[in-house]
């Protein structure tokens, strides 16, 4: 009988590392990183996935993998995939390529995942000045539903989708990225009063020849000595698509993807379980290995015809996303706003990334009020189905942005009543995520009303 189904492309054995597997992984972006499987316009084909660590972060119940983590070498891909039509004719530069997500889900026999905190001398996240210890916490999937033994009282269905999904940049476009995010890196220090507020460095990653894997180019090579230097880092998203984390980007989802080479050279990876707006942890989805069963159409001088260049090129164009059928329903949510107006009560002008800092951190002391660890909570509202919006950008001074809870997520009701909050959840199994002490000298922020009231209410507040 002919097998019908997804062809397998791109498969993984989780007890080898990248470099060892049958089609060797990569986690830089370069044209001339070599394409390792072929596909055609029109079949579904099979394509897993490592997790974006490639194994360096395991379940044990022990955060020092986390703590010493390699971000060199961040995120590990699978492919690239060169992409045909029917007649044989790659896709072509200026050339629009849709792929269509038919299925996902974690590895078989692989069904769990971590959530975490970098530590702030290694790269922290959104809140790294408020939370600069390294956690960690362990997820264990049950069917379509997560639930963790270090945030108890918590359990929700996860909307699988890959953290990354992106084309290979041209030269040309390689060298823009390269420009732009080094002027960042050098100076951007001296004059953005952003970086007072927002503490995650660096401010750009740039191309490093440390901890690069470039596919079938061996290292040492002179090859692979010349791609190292100029080879863009995974970490951000770009015109190409790439490191996007749009969590509603599951079954039924189309990605309109640029195409910049001939072939297009697409690549995936940094499969999610669930994930909350913003991904503010950092290392904040419910990060695992998966796969993806993706269809590919190839629109001929698509970019032309639908993409509108915002820039001085005509490369300044960016993917559009066509966000599938499949997603949790939800009913009743709990809203948090913030306004542009940063912990020390100082005034920006329309601000949306301090105005949804301040909701996240609202959001925070808010649930911890409900038994939970402050670290329990940063943790969640990065990988739970929780929804982040702009909700002003005009109204000047004050930006307002909200983050929605779903209610439903908790086992007991987090809704402000008169009579007084609950001690905790209702299910104890181990009272805190995996933690690590903060070892670093950078000063760590502290909401001043919060500290005056502990004060004044003979509380002492207890900080690593």
């Amino acid at each position: 009988m002919d097998f019908i189904g997804p062809r397998l492309v791109i498969p993984i054995d989780l007890k080898k590392k990248p470099l060892e597997q049958l089609l060797p992984l990569h986690n830089r972006w370069h044209p001339k990183i070599p394409p390792v499987a072929e596909v055609a316009t029109g079949e579904i084909f099979r394509v897993e996935m490592m997790d974006f660590s490639g194994g360096g972060i395991t379940r044990d119940f022990d955060v020092h993998d986390i703590k010493h983590a390699d971000t060199s070498i961040v995120h590990y891909l699978s492919g690239p995939i060169r992409v045909k039509d029917e007649n044989g004719v790659p896709a072509k530069p200026g050339d629009l390529l849709a792929v269509e997500i038919c299925n996902l889900g974690p590895l078989p026999g692989d069904e769990w995942g971590y959530t975490a905190t970098f530590d702030r001398e290694n790269g922290g996240g959104f809140l790294t000045d408020h939370f600069p210890s390294a956690t960690k916490a362990i997820w264990y999937f049950e069917g379509i539903y997560a639930y963790s033994p270090h945030i108890p009282g918590v359990r929700f269905p996860g909307l699988n989708h890959p953290g990354i999904i992106g084309t290979a940049p041209c030269m040309e476009l390689l060298n823009i990225w390269n420009e732009r995010e080094r002027e960042l890196e050098e100076n951007g220090l001296k004059t953005m009063k952003l970086c007072e507020v927002l503490h995650s460095r660096p401010l750009a990653n740039l191309p490093s020849k440390k901890g690069c894997l470039l596919g079938r180019i061996e290292k040492g090579t002179p090859e692979w000595e010349k791609i190292a230097v100029e080879a863009a880092r995974t970490i951000p998203g770009r015109e190409n698509g790439g490191n996007c984390d749009i969590k509603n980007l599951s079954r039924g989802s189309k990605v309109y993807l640029p195409v910049f080479v001939e072939g297009a050279n697409l690549s995936t990876g940094d499969m999610h379980f669930s994930q909350g707006d913003g991904e503010v942890s950092f290392c904040g989805a419910i990060e695992m290995s998966g796969f993806l069963e993706l269809k590919c159409e190839i629109i001929r001088g698509g970019m032309k015809e639908y993409l509108t260049p915002m820039g001085p090129t005509k490369l300044h164009v960016n993917p559009i996303f066509e966000i599938g059928p499949v997603e949790p329903r939800f009913s009743e949510w709990l809203v948090f706003e913030g306004i542009s107006v940063d912990e020390t009560g100082r005034q920006h002008y329309l601000d949306a990334s301090v105005a949804y800092k301040r909701a996240v951190l609202n959001a925070i002391d808010y649930l911890s009020k409900f038994g939970y660890s402050k670290e329990q909570i940063y943790l969640l509202l990065s990988c739970c189905p929780c929804e982040g919006r702009i909700s002003g950008i005009v109204d000047a001074p004050n930006a307002v942005a909200t983050l929605a809870i779903p209610t439903a997520i908790f086992d007991q009701d987090i809704r402000p009543k008169s009579n007084k909050v609950p001690i905790g959840p209702r299910v104890m199994r181990t009272p805190d995520v995996l933690k690590c002490r903060y070892e670093g000298s950078l000063p760590t922020t502290k909401n001043i009303a919060t500290a005056s009231i502990a004060q004044t209410s003979g509380v002492e507040e207890i900080r690593e």
